[in-house]
């Protein structure tokens, strides 16, 4: 990995959900499938397939659009995106779920424009989210926040990939929905952390007395 070399997108998403799981996947090649990732599977390919029905009547869509931005180091694609007649030009990201709690959706979606504004020289300001599960859209302002997350994230995993280190595991919810839940370990790695922690306690306390 050098500091040349592009960011995935997805790798965004997979470091904002947890850092371990985008190790796993970007810098191991590690990758399984869940009922989760199926379904996202099977709707990005609905997406590939069928033509969504803009409300912006007379706008362009353009599916599976490949985007980059040189300034951050990102490469990738948009599932979707609208060109207005009024010349908003609109990403939208497709998710199986419905709205969670973490903000690795919005993160991917914020990286599509920013790679957007950089080709294209125009701002973009909005995208959506659309769940399948709802089958609705949810609105997202590209705030300054969201953008100054997109170059820390990618920044954050530039500098793992060069480490060659594995982030520990979270060991928390995100676990149960995960599909590399058998390869990571979490249980297993934060009971052996704990041990580790004991002993040295001990030896500390022993050599105390």
């Amino acid at each position: 990995m050098t500091d040349t070399d592009p960011i995935a997108l997805s790798a965004l998403n997979h470091y904002a959900y947890c850092p371990r799981r985008c190790g796993l996947i970007h810098m191991e090649g590690e990758f399984t499938d869940n009922i989760h990732t199926a379904r996202g599977n099977a709707e990005h390919a609905r997406v590939d397939r069928v033509a969504y029905q803009t409300k912006q009547s007379g706008a362009r869509v353009e599916y599976a659009l490949p985007v980059w931005s040189d300034r951050i180091g990102l490469i990738g694609k948009c599932d979707v995106v609208e060109f207005w007649p009024d010349g908003t030009v609109y990403p939208v990201e497709y998710k199986h779920g419905a709205r969670r709690k973490w903000l690795n959706d919005d993160l991917q979606l914020a990286a599509q424009a920013l790679c957007l504004e950089e080709m294209l020289g125009r701002s973009v300001t909005r995208g959506a989210i659309y769940h399948a599960s709802s089958r609705r859209r949810r609105e997202v302002e590209i705030t300054p926040a969201l953008r100054a997350l997109v170059v820390e994230t990618a920044a954050a995993i530039r500098a793992m990939l060069a480490s060659g280190r594995l982030p520990p595991p979270v060991n928390d919810a995100r676990c149960r929905e995960c599909s590399l839940i058998e390869i990571c370990q979490p249980a297993a790695l934060a009971a052996r952390d704990a041990q580790t922690e004991l002993r040295t306690a001990l030896f500390s306390a022993t050599d105390q007395g």
